[in-house]
């Protein structure tokens, strides 16, 4: 039976083989227009960098290693209606990915790939950094990873004295609108990391950074821990979509 053109097919062939022209394959090659959209596609972001580019062209570069052998257009459609935007792409949870037509373990990964790689680079950035003097490159960095989660995260950036990031660490997971934090666990992991200050960061999937009562409240209950045991709470940021909250700055601290 002829297999339907509009069906996509993973490949499960090597990812070099998409780096040089199509190669032969049994079913013989790709259409010669998959080839030539590509590498025009191609030529025009090495040429004019992402800027050039809007977020489905973008997909679509990304899916070219995943699926070598398919006009993979359409489903880049497919993922920026189901999720809105690039960003919102890469940061969904893979059972959600999957949930398009279309989309395996090889499309997955490689939207993981790209994912981890943003928030390496990002991140890179303000490890073993002076962070309260590379402050937009530490709102940067919550931004890459957290701004688009669509579920609650909590983070603590843990600072020696002379407030240098000495640990970033994911403290928590929860729902849509609530994340469990302990603040003895918190207090507790700085005096194991020898930390003597910490920024609180958590993000609002809501998109709206304006805080709750309960933030508000386990702020305090941190701020109190760290109190006695000489730690100092530099700010807690909630990140919502575009902007963020500074506790400090909104005088909650």
């Amino acid at each position: 039976m002829a297999q339907d053109p509009n069906i996509f097919a993973e490949a499960t062939l090597p990812f070099l083989l998409d780096e040089a022209d199509p190669l032969p394959l049994p079913g013989g090659k790709p259409p010669s227009y998959i080839a030539d959209h590509r590498k025009r596609l191609r030529s025009r972001f090495m040429d004019g960098g992402a800027a050039a580019m809007p977020d489905y062209e973008m997909l679509e570069l990304v899916l070219f290693r995943a699926i070598p052998r398919r006009d993979v257009k359409p489903l880049a459609r497919a993922l920026m209606d189901r999720f809105g935007d690039f960003n919102r792409v890469l940061t969904a949870a893979p059972a959600r990915l999957r949930d398009v037509p279309g989309v395996g373990d090889a499309v997955v990964t490689e939207l993981k790939i790209v994912e981890a790689a943003a928030h390496r680079m990002a991140r890179a950035r303000i490890l073993q950094s002076h962070v309260l003097s590379s402050w937009d490159a530490l709102l940067d960095y919550c931004h890459t990873t957290m701004a688009h989660r669509e579920t609650e995260q909590f983070r603590v950036l843990y600072l020696d004295r002379k407030n240098t990031v000495i640990a970033d660490e994911e403290q928590a997971k929860g729902t849509v609108d609530h994340v469990p934090v302990y603040p003895r666990e918190v207090a507790k992991r700085a005096l194991e990391l020898n930390a003597s200050a910490l920024i609180l960061v958590h993000n609002h999937p809501s998109g709206d950074p304006t805080p709750s009562n309960a933030d508000i409240d386990m702020t305090d209950q941190i701020k109190a821990a760290c109190g006695a045991l000489g730690l100092t709470l530099h700010d807690h940021l909630i990140i919502g979509k575009p902007t963020e909250l500074s506790f400090r700055s909104a005088g909650y601290l």
